[in-house]
């Protein structure tokens, strides 16, 4: 992803922000020149190498993301039913244990986005060139291959080393609208034979995959989170950025793949890396929301009811769904890191509704994917594993402490990125909703920039959803602090 430029104050607030919560800002020398020393990791096929290169593989991802970890390709097979094939990124093949790429990689375990800077996983030259799917470039990838019903059933599955070639690089936003048929297919779909069909294919094995989770009560959420914009390396604005149909196919891929890799590793009788999200504790909290909107849930948890009253809520009320999605992903709590042994059975993700469920597709990204990687090339190549259980329970310890460490990171930079950008706004009145209404303070969300603030003025009377009129009182960039005082 391209780096931001802004401000000097926004950059020392945000390397501030890392040191602060124990994650490392810069690189050291020593990682640095191994990554200038490092080569492109390219392998003729072979018996345990898959030629695939003639596969018309493509990459869907944000606008101005270099860090490719994931490409996709589809085929139909007789019976209705699909094939499948999600190529990731062979990073280990770059990234040694115990390097000092590693090192960083192990200490921050995720790339860290914010307003000001990115602080990537993984010096660039790697995750934007090196271990990148790049278009046109030959990579080596590890393969998850599965087939898919018409109704979304997930069928016979396996795991293998391949050789394979991106074809196209294409952008959710531009994929979206030319699958919603509100724009014209972006230029590389046209520039390769058959790529549109086979997107088009891509896109309806996807749907299947989404509608059959959804029938087993996966969680559809929209917390319309923000995006930077920016003009001439500077930003200019926060705006929401929903989620879309293009988002929705990767997602959906990606949700099956880490299935068949927490799977295939459970089967080999291995020690697997987990990602779980456990039955909410604070279900009270979800059914009190619910009967505040005028519906009813049941007393014990329920993905299934849960999931049919956010899709009634965001046909009934779309305005406010984003607001509502977010107060519930807060009573859900946390996904974290688990280790799961031969013959153990976890908890599974409450919010997927899926029981296997790993991080392996973003290795460029996030450590937990790098490791369950190094699990799986061991395996294939029937070696031991390369790290004890008691080395990986605290390695997923140490990803899930991090990983909450990063997003405070990125919340307190978009605080105050929306607080530099108000700065020469002050007395002026937005349109806004309230977000928040308790002893602790009334909060209001504004739509330009995206930001939210506090009432801290005339708030006597606002409540949740309610529409209101706010003036801008005060900011305070350092601490993100954003004042508003209800105009009515």
């Amino acid at each position: 992803m391209t780096q931001p430029t802004q401000s000097p104050d926004l950059k020392r607030i945000a390397r501030d922000a890392m040191r602060a919560h124990e994650l490392l800002p810069d690189f050291s020398p020593a990682a640095l020149d191994e990554a200038q020393r490092a080569t492109a990791a390219v392998s003729q096929p072979s018996r345990n190498i898959r030629d695939l290169r003639n596969l018309l593989w493509s990459s869907i991802d944000n606008d101005d993301s270099l860090d490719l970890d994931q490409i996709e390709v589809t085929e139909a097979l007789s019976g209705g039913k699909f094939r499948l094939l999600v190529g990731i990124a062979d990073v280990d093949s770059v990234v040694k244990r115990g390097s000092a790429i590693d090192d960083h990689a192990r200490a921050n375990t995720t790339s860290v986005y914010t307003a000001a800077e990115i602080f990537a996983m993984l010096p660039e030259r790697l995750s934007t060139n090196l271990t990148s799917l790049a278009q046109d470039q030959d990579r080596l990838c590890l393969v998850i291959e599965l087939t898919v019903d018409a109704d979304g059933v997930i069928g016979p599955a396996s795991v293998y080393r391949g050789l394979v070639r991106n074809r196209a690089k294409l952008a959710y936003r531009g994929v979206a609208a030319w699958l919603q048929g509100t724009d014209a297919a972006p230029a590389p779909i046209g520039q390769v034979e058959g790529m549109a069909p086979q997107l088009r294919m891509q896109d309806s094995v996807a749907q299947a995959l989404k509608r059959r989770r959804q029938a087993k009560g996966a969680l559809d959420f929209d917390t319309a989170e923000n995006r930077a914009v920016t003009a001439g390396g500077v930003l200019v604005d926060l705006e929401p950025d929903p989620k879309n149909r293009a988002q929705e196919l990767i997602e959906e891929f990606m949700v099956a793949a880490n299935g068949v890799t927490a799977r295939f590793l459970q089967a080999q009788g291995r020690t697997s890396l987990r990602r779980i999200l456990r039955t909410p504790k604070r279900w009270d909290r979800i059914v009190e929301l619910a009967k505040q909107a005028g519906e009813h849930l049941p007393d014990a948890p329920d993905a299934m009811a849960l999931n049919a009253f956010l899709t009634k809520r965001h046909q009934i009320d779309p305005t406010h769904f984003a607001d509502l999605s977010l107060s519930i992903i807060k009573c859900l709590g946390a996904g974290e890191y688990v280790v799961e042994r031969p013959g153990q059975a976890l908890e599974g993700h409450f919010g997927l509704a899926v029981r296997d469920y790993t991080h392996s597709t973003a290795p460029n990204r996030r450590f937990p994917d790098l490791l369950t990687q190094r699990l799986l090339k061991a395996l294939l190549a029937a070696q031991p594993a390369p790290y004890t259980d008691d080395e990986l329970a605290a390695l997923a310890s140490h990803c899930t402490e991090q990983e909450g460490n990063a997003q405070k990171v990125e919340r307190q930079i978009e605080k105050s990125a929306a607080a530099m950008l108000l700065g020469p706004r002050i007395g002026e009145r937005f349109e806004g909703i309230v977000t928040g209404a308790s002893e602790k303070g009334t909060w209001v969300r504004i739509e330009h920039p995206a930001a939210e603030g506090r009432v801290v003025k005339n708030y006597q009377g606002f409540d949740v959803g309610d529409h209101v009129r706010v003036q801008l009182l005060d900011v305070d960039v350092n601490r993100g602090f954003i004042d508003f005082a209800g105009a009515r």
